[in-house]
């Protein structure tokens, strides 16, 4: 599984011209997912979500994780982060997980994040979607399980 993580002042997700979802101050997640994940690789990489320190405390330093901010978390599925650009000038996406099994992978994790958190929102599954946001900092990091 792979997050790309962006620190963001405000951000929403649109399909077909309609906000799907949307947060104000939080992050904004881009979630692959690889044929190998499973309910274990969800806990873990929520968690590490959650409790990743991208948010300055007061003293300027990032030390402070979307929870302890109180903070939105947006989540939207991109299998092309688990695209292979090693070889070639076409990305190979065979370590992506199949699209049905990806799809309750990425429903799984949503429901699991709704639990542990209170403030999150999500795009559409497979849909050709629309992200607006605004990067604080700028500030982005890949995390990979």
């Amino acid at each position: 599984m792979k997050a790309l993580i962006q620190r963001v002042s405000q951000a929403n997700v649109s399909v077909a011209g309609e906000v799907v979802g949307e947060i104000n101050r939080g992050l904004l997640l881009f979630l692959g997912i690889e044929a190998k994940d499973n309910q274990q690789t969800i806990v873990k990489m929520l968690d590490k979500i959650l409790q990743y320190r991208v948010f300055t405390d007061a003293n300027g330093k990032m030390n402070q994780s979307l929870q302890q901010v109180n903070a939105g978390l947006l989540v939207v599925s991109q299998f092309t982060l688990v695209a292979d650009t090693n070889s070639g000038l076409r990305p190979s996406f065979s370590k992506g997980a199949k699209p049905d099994i990806a799809k309750d992978i990425y429903q799984e994790f949503i429901d699991l994040a709704k639990a542990k958190h209170h403030q999150v929102a999500s795009g559409v599954f497979a849909a050709d979607m629309q992200v607006s946001l605004i990067n604080d900092g700028p500030v982005t990091f890949l995390l990979e399980i």
